[in-house]
């Protein structure tokens, strides 16, 4: 339309021309003409105003629409992970997720910390979020003081319900042969019991040891105070590198030697350990199960109970892959739930993110499944960024899911 006025405009100063070169003075001629052309030019910039103001509609449209698709871009967020191979998969696909919602992500690998420092890291602010928050246990991080006086919880946000709710099943195993031979079914047993918990006795220093976690994974100090509190003065736990003591405690189990080590779902280590052919779960007396007594006295001890809302550790396993006691199958440890922390503030400016985290949830089974193709590799990044990448892009309708309810969020 706006073309077509214009060679209106055009033919009209054309017929002015003629006309008055034909007729010299015909000055009515002249006048009609010159009347036509100036509502003719002020028709063509009223649609020119028009035209031009959809023009910048459409494109603050497109603008909102790419806004929208990508609500973090020009946002950056420092991710981290714990220093625990069975947490990187499901932290790396988070991350790249989070990419694809316009954030410009740290590498996970680049802050790598134990609880201990991951969540002074967060409440500092130098670090936005982690996948890798196994709670109730890890709140007991949140008690730590810092320098402005207030608590390091006091930064943090815990997504609950996001990612494993439930998902981090967790207690001893114990050599599968060894345990049927002697009747063993619990650690109170072996604790009462010289003939067996020498045999576990591997310094000579009279107390029988089992493989625990690394200083600073938190289960470490919540089986320090298991060992107060069931009063098992006769166990003690062995503290490494965590893979170091599997494979030592793998090597003795499938040659039928008495051993026990701490482990959890959803990691690779049980389809190496087989519950229910190499190894077993191993219970503990209902009775021994630590509470929030806090008996040794840790800053927020109190967190590391495993009695809550009157369930009281985790008895669900069957006869088939746990050695039953007096009180069945009682690994004396709750399933934790795996979940997103971040930082108070970071999370309050971005709204995406949030909806991202509480909606994140990859199956259990295929993070197991990856966890043993990660142990299969070199375990490099690259590894990780190869394995992530396959699950996002053969989960690409649950991915998309998520991404349409952090865009409507954003």
């Amino acid at each position: 339309m706006l073309r077509k006025k214009l060679t209106l405009l055009l033919a009209l100063l054309a017929a002015l021309a003629v006309v008055a070169a034909a007729c010299g003075s015909a000055e009515e001629a002249v006048d009609t003409a010159a009347e036509e052309v100036e509502e003719a030019a002020e028709e063509v910039a009223e649609e020119a105003e028009e035209a031009m103001e959809e023009t910048e509609e459409a494109a603050e449209e497109a603008m909102e629409e790419g806004d929208a698709a990508m609500p973090g871009a020009g946002k950056t967020a420092n991710m981290g992970r714990a220093n625990w191979s069975s947490g990187y998969i499901h932290a790396q696909i988070l991350h790249d997720i989070m990419e694809e919602l316009g954030y410009d992500v740290s590498s996970p690998d680049g802050l790598e910390f134990a609880p201990d420092l991951g969540y002074q890291t967060m409440a500092e602010g130098d670090m936005d979020f982690w996948a890798n928050s196994w709670y109730p246990g890890h709140l007991s991080w949140w008690e730590g003081e810092r320098t402005d006086g207030t608590r390091v919880g006091d930064h943090l946000v815990r997504l609950e319900g996001s990612l494993m709710p439930g998902g981090g099943l967790q207690g001893m195993l114990v050599t599968k042969s060894w345990a049927e031979e002697n009747g063993v079914t619990t650690l109170d047993q072996i604790n009462e019991d010289e003939a067996l918990y020498s045999q576990l006795d591997s310094d000579g220093n009279g107390k029988g040891e089992f493989y625990g976690c690394p200083e600073d994974w938190t289960c470490d100090n919540i089986m320090a105070a298991q060992i107060t509190y069931a009063g098992w003065e006769n166990l003690e736990q062995t503290q490494a590198g965590y893979d170091a003591m599997f494979a030592e405690f793998l090597d003795k189990a499938e040659a039928g030697e008495p051993a026990i080590i701490y482990t959890w779902t959803p990691t690779a280590y049980l389809a190496q350990a087989i519950p229910g052919e190499t190894t077993m779960w191993l219970s503990m007396n209902a009775d021994s199960v630590l509470d929030d007594s806090n008996p040794n006295g840790d800053e927020g001890g109190e967190e590391y109970s495993q009695q809550r809302d009157g369930v009281v550790g985790y008895s669900s396993l069957s006869s088939d892959v746990c050695l039953e006691g007096p009180d069945g199958c009682q690994l004396g440890w709750l399933a934790a739930d795996i979940e997103i922390t971040a930082n108070k503030e970071w999370l309050a400016e971005n709204p995406a993110a949030e909806a991202l985290f509480n909606e994140f949830a990859p199956p259990l089974i295929d993070v197991a499944i990856a966890g043993v193709e990660l142990t299969n590799s070199d375990q490099a990044q690259a590894d990780v960024e190869r394995i992530s990448a396959d699950w996002v892009a053969a989960n690409r309708d649950l991915v998309d899911a998520w991404l349409d309810v952090a865009r409507a969020a954003g």
